[in-house]
């Protein structure tokens, strides 16, 4: 989903638009996994959202994330037709220095009862490239889940940090949460992010893939 806008001062830009912008197919020169988000119409009542290959990002996204729920990441991305290329994970003791704007302050009155970051950078046999992030962040119970659900999807409230794409020894990429997806788990907030790094890689399919890796487990 998008998040909606609001909350001036910190969290991402919103940038030249908003998450899940239609591109007609064949605007874009993209790759199977990446292609250019496109419409398939069927008996005009209908539309479905394809790669430039044809690949229904619907059926991706839906069967990517049962192989998420299982803990395959691999098998995921595999869905958008990309592959692991590498992955770093790291866990920390608290969450107010690893965010920032409106996030940052709640965490200060309602800290956090852990923390659990990992990043994925995913690609093709074309050099479409994208990074992954995800975030588990645990409270002491769902209704502090919930109020923190709450603020985190309002875009420009702030975030939680992603971990810096250099340690997948890729250029520094700065988040903007328009691709963005958060799910409650109990008392755990899931976050999830994507942004392309090289390549072409369509605003469907992004999404598609926060989608999906809102699902990995812990």
């Amino acid at each position: 989903m998008a998040r909606r806008i609001g909350g001036a001062g910190g969290g991402s830009d919103p940038g030249g638009g908003k998450a899940g912008t239609v591109v007609v197919a064949g605007v874009l020169a993209m790759s199977v996994a990446a292609g250019a988000g496109g419409l398939s119409v069927g008996g005009g009542a209908s539309t479905v959202a394809v790669d430039s290959a044809g690949v229904n990002l619907t059926k991706a996204r839906s069967e990517g994330k049962k192989s998420a729920r299982n803990g395959d990441a691999d098998g995921a991305w595999r869905q958008m037709n990309m592959r692991t290329l590498k992955r770093t994970a790291k866990p920390a003791l608290e969450c107010v220095s690893h965010s920032f704007g409106q996030v940052r302050d709640h965490f200060v009155r309602n800290p956090c009862k852990s923390l659990d970051r990992t990043l994925f950078a995913v690609g093709d046999d074309r050099g479409n490239v994208a990074v992954v992030s995800v975030a588990w962040v645990g409270f002491r119970n769902r209704r502090d889940a919930g109020e923190f659900k709450k603020l985190i999807d309002v875009h420009g409230t702030g975030d939680v940090t992603p971990l810096a794409t250099p340690l997948l020894d890729l250029a520094d990429v700065r988040f903007t949460g328009l691709h963005y997806e958060s799910r409650s788990d109990g008392g755990t907030v899931v976050i999830a992010e994507t942004e392309s790094v090289s390549g072409q890689v369509s605003g469907e399919t992004l999404d598609a893939m926060a989608d999906i890796a809102s699902w990995l487990p812990r």
